[in-house]
């Protein structure tokens, strides 16, 4: 089993147009995406190659085909785990996972788009690399700041920093679709959304 959970927890991809063309969903045997940010998605031949090894169901498909001098199969566009695989409880601490959980904004102003990071409690007063001591800043917060403190600075926080559960990053995620989303993946991205009266 554990080969098999570290097989499935390879390379998602962030970048679709690394994806080429027909990118797979993989959902989990509960039927959630294994990740939300970056969305676990598999390129057309590993998700092929994942049914022909009976690792998954397919559950949606594209209506193009591929062929070998045998076979003819639709292009798979959602698959499912047969396996469950276990989330991660542990968030690493990285740079893309602090920007997910400051929702890509500046937490100082609340600007999007080129962000850096800024230690509130700066490291020349002994503030340390931690979850807790870090933010997203846009780069004129963080040049005004400096290695000031909030109030001599005369900044404060949108909200307090802090470590994410693993749960809670994933929520995050999916208020972050990535550019390309299938028609056929919407039912399994938002299940658990509220439902319109």
């Amino acid at each position: 089993m554990q080969s098999t959970e570290s097989e499935f927890r390879t390379e998602f991809v962030r970048s679709p147009g690394a994806l080429k063309q027909h990118p797979a969903l993989v959902l989990n045997a509960d039927y959630r995406p294994l990740s939300y940010y970056p969305l676990s998605l598999w390129s057309w031949q590993d998700a092929v190659k994942a049914a022909w090894l009976d690792r998954v169901d397919i559950v949606a498909e594209y209506d193009d085909v591929v062929h070998s001098p045998s076979t003819t199969i639709k292009i798979p566009s959602v698959v499912v785990l047969k396996d469950y695989v276990k989330p991660q409880k542990r968030v690493a601490f990285t740079r893309f996972n602090l920007f997910l959980r400051d929702e890509f904004q500046c937490q100082y102003c609340g600007a999007k788009g080129d962000l850096t990071f800024d230690h509130v409690v700066p490291r020349s007063a002994g503030g340390i690399t931690s979850w807790e001591n870090v933010v997203a800043a846009c780069a004129p917060c963080n040049l005004k700041k400096g290695s000031k403190s909030l109030s001599r600075a005369g900044f404060s926080l949108r909200k307090p920093p802090r470590q994410p559960g693993a749960e809670e990053l994933r929520n995050m995620g999916r208020k972050f679709p990535p550019n390309h989303l299938h028609e056929s993946w919407m039912d399994f991205l938002y299940w658990d959304a509220e439902l319109e009266a």
